[in-house]
């Protein structure tokens, strides 16, 4: 039965109430997530930690609308995500930015081409508008010399810029990032949450992050640890 949809203004962007998953059915039913209750605030820098295994990317994709809620209640940016139709969480994710390990670049597409795509799927903007807006944030990740340059021509750490910028271009309200630091070196994996904690600064717009990377704990505002799909440590950063 799905949760009220009724929406607050006060409302932190993201809402996890009583929050419980299963993988697979009958006798290999397995549960994976118990109970998780959690509320982000707007602008913030939220950390998911623990071990392979722990549930924290099954959170963040249950937060991010990229998996159905089976039990318990998820708002995002003030709609319930259990009993949501398809439609509407399509027009949710278009709000939303991700961030994955796998850059998924399209290889035949140059690193522009690849930015425009964050872009196009909403419609937004002119065309020499939305060139501009990509090129920018190249720029912004240390790319402007390769904008032209096809994905089989970068390395990894310069395909996961650009699925960063790819991300961001759209301005959305919150980003998903799983692991984005994982293929890059220090400095450019300092710089991408640098970039994130800017945007929740000058923008609001909030970040929840899966990560192992012990570089980038103290930028966050709040790290949540999780253990065996629950949370067992849920404390303020330094951020």
């Amino acid at each position: 039965m799905p949760w009220d949809n009724t929406a607050t203004v006060s409302e932190a962007p993201i809402v996890a109430e009583g929050l419980n998953h299963w993988f697979g059915t009958g006798e290999a039913r397995k549960q994976a997530i118990f109970d998780v209750s959690m509320e982000v605030a707007k602008g913030s820098l939220t950390i998911l930690m623990g071990p392979s295994g722990s549930g924290k990317t099954t959170v963040l994709t249950l937060m991010g609308c990229l998996r159905n809620v089976q039990h318990g209640s998820v708002r995002l940016l003030g709609s319930e995500l259990n009993g949501a139709s398809e439609a509407h969480q399509v027009q949710l994710r278009q709000r939303l930015g991700f961030i994955f390990q796998a850059h998924n670049l399209h290889e035949s597409l140059t690193a522009e081409q690849n930015v425009l795509m964050g872009l196009q799927v909403h419609g937004r903007g002119d065309p020499t508008r939305q060139r501009m807006a990509a090129q920018h944030m190249l720029r912004l990740v240390g790319l402007e010399d390769r904008v032209s340059y096809l994905p089989g021509n970068l390395s990894g750490g310069q395909k996961q810029r650009v699925a960063v910028a790819r991300a961001l271009v759209s301005n959305p309200a919150i980003v998903f990032a799983d692991e984005p630091t994982a293929a890059l070196d220090k400095e450019s994996g300092a710089n991408v949450v640098r970039m994130l904690k800017e945007l929740g600064h000058q923008r609001g717009t909030t970040t929840v992050m899966v990560t192992h990377d012990n570089r980038i704990l103290d930028m966050a505002d709040r790290i949540v640890t999780l253990e065996e799909g629950r949370i067992v440590s849920d404390r303020k950063g330094n951020g």
